[in-house]
């Protein structure tokens, strides 16, 4: 009978020709897991009022933070779309919750931005009962980004939102944004401080949005919260 071996090359072609398989396979799952599923995000409403949202199901994720703090430059970030999110040098300009649908069953909620002091006093106090009641009464809630500029973290209306997360057993995910403003040690240091004190509901990371440091582990974990498998996209 006759034997195969290395010298002889049926049994080498054999094992590297199964060999490259193998390899390309773990290419292409490494591939799919580097596609962005929300790329596909687009504008569908503003809404001034709760009973202007759109019904409550499926999984809606809220993306909220102080006006200054890079929020729309956040989301145009993660869903790689320049001009999704409208960006201003004039903080506050978004006064509504917007919402972004990724499909039937997924939205991204981008909500007011709040603490900037050229917003009426009527307004805000508005948008803060609104606030409160959407996280109390908003069930496909599944999570927040949280967005704080690194180096003013955890402000009073920061604890706010922080609290009302809590308060409704809300998942809540800190971005550390405009890392880039900031050396390496100086934003690890603020990290770790924040990390700190966070209760168990709240999870946190440097971003930069004109960098991109830090998207991958934000998509990663925006993933997770829409349940999105590996060969989603």
């Amino acid at each position: 009978m006759f034997a195969y071996n290395d010298r002889n090359g049926p049994l080498l072609s054999c094992f590297k020709r199964k060999r490259s398989s193998d390899m390309m396979e773990k290419h292409e799952k490494a591939d799919m897991k580097k596609v962005n599923p929300f790329r596909i995000a687009r504008y569908v409403l503003s809404a001034h009022e709760l009973k202007q949202l759109p019904k409550d199901r499926g999984i809606e994720v809220a993306i909220a933070g102080r006006s200054n703090a890079g929020k729309s430059s956040a989301i145009n970030t993660f869903t790689d779309q320049k001009t999704l999110a409208r960006t201003s040098k004039t903080p506050g300009r978004t006064q509504q919750i917007v919402i972004f649908e990724l499909d039937a069953d997924r939205r991204i909620a981008d909500l007011p931005g709040y603490g900037y002091a050229k917003v009426p006093a009527k307004l805000r106090a508005h948008w803060r009962a609104i606030m409160e009641r959407y996280f109390q009464t908003r069930g496909c809630l599944r999570g927040v980004v949280l967005v704080m500029d690194i180096r003013h973290p955890m402000r009073e209306f920061d604890q706010q939102m922080l609290a009302w997360c809590e308060a409704s057993g809300t998942s809540c995910h800190i971005l550390l944004t405009k890392a880039d403003k900031l050396k390496r040690g100086p934003a690890q240091s603020t990290l770790l401080k924040v990390r700190r004190d966070l209760p168990a509901i709240a999870s946190i990371q440097v971003f930069s949005a004109s960098k991109k440091t830090g998207l991958d582990e934000l998509v990663d974990k925006l993933s997770d919260w829409y349940e999105y498998d590996d060969k989603q996209g």
